[in-house]
């Protein structure tokens, strides 16, 4: 049977939870849930002109695509296509008509340069050498062993800092999203993307389903939050750290440590096994602090990269 592909319907439970599934047996390292995902689909940025695409075969979900546009970028026209299809259900052509319904989807709303993460393996660079694209950086997923891993010891805040979580700022979050702005715009990457939209904060990751504010971690110094480690968590057994960061003028006193090292301990202590994060090869500094805590990388993926017209 043929392998038709469609936009997720957010009001249908089957498709939210068909795309979970295939990206978690596809990218195991990576959370997804299905109420994250239905989102994702209704409060994405319209300026993102954001898709989430289905793969089906046999009237099974095989295949997922998250597609967009990147409006923070100072550089317009740039987009992603992030496919994932399951691993028992590869060469059925889901893949490539994945990448073209996408590249159809971005072309017509201006994309110029389109990105995208690929796992890794020979594979999956191949196909994604033979659809045009070329390799960039490269990042590495990361595990802990929450359950049998040994934490360093929880430290004490140093004069003058305090640790409190995001759920404290429950009621005005915009410290956070200034510190996230802050942090964000000096991370590694192949887009620069500078934070602005507020609202658009708030609906897109301040009130995603993943986001755990009791788990996220907050240094504070002199009443300002100067550094931070998002928690995400799927309200069973796993943890994921989706951001950890300090503003500028409060580097290199130990904050970011401190802020992931608690938000760690207390995870474990909700009953968490199994922490997860996401580095940059050539962010150094936050590798070390990774390896610091017990992490081991387990799984690579590279950007690539296609210039379109």
């Amino acid at each position: 049977m043929t392998v038709i592909v469609r936009a997720l319907r957010p009001e249908v439970a089957a498709d939210a939870e068909g795309f979970a599934h295939v990206r978690h047996v596809a990218v195991p390292y990576m959370m997804s849930v299905p109420a994250s995902v239905v989102h994702s689909v209704t409060h994405a940025h319209p300026d993102t002109h954001y898709l989430a695409l289905l793969a089906e075969r046999h009237g099974e979900i095989i295949g997922t695509a998250q597609v967009g546009l990147v409006p923070e970028s100072a550089e317009p026209g740039q987009g992603y296509v992030n496919v994932y299809v399951h691993p028992e259900h590869t060469r059925h052509g889901a893949g490539s008509l994945l990448v073209r319904t996408a590249e159809e989807h971005l072309a017509a709303h201006g994309a110029t340069r389109l990105l995208s993460w690929v796992l890794d393996a020979p594979g999956n660079r191949a196909f994604a050498e033979a659809h045009g694209y070329r390799p960039s950086r490269t990042a590495h997923f990361l595990r802990l062993d929450l359950a049998h891993g040994t934490l360093p010891p929880r430290q004490d805040p140093p004069p003058g800092v305090t640790l409190r979580t995001a759920a404290d700022y429950a009621a005005d979050p915009r410290p956070i999203f200034e510190l996230d702005a802050e942090t964000s715009s000096d991370e590694p990457g192949d887009v620069d993307v500078t934070m602005t939209d507020y609202e658009a904060w708030l609906t897109e990751i301040w009130q995603d389903p993943l986001l755990d504010h009791e788990l996220t971690s907050v240094a504070v110094v002199d009443g300002r939050p100067a550094a931070f480690s998002a928690a995400y968590t799927d309200g069973g057994t796993r943890y994921a750290t989706a951001m950890t960061g300090t503003a500028r003028a409060f580097r290199g006193r130990g904050l970011a440590k401190l802020a992931k090292n608690d938000s760690l301990h207390r995870a474990r202590a909700a009953g968490y096994t199994e922490a997860f994060t996401g580095n940059d090869a050539g962010n150094g500094p936050m590798l070390a602090i990774n390896k610091w805590f017990g992490y081991d990388i387990c799984a690579t993926e590279v950007r690539y990269v296609r210039e379109l017209g």
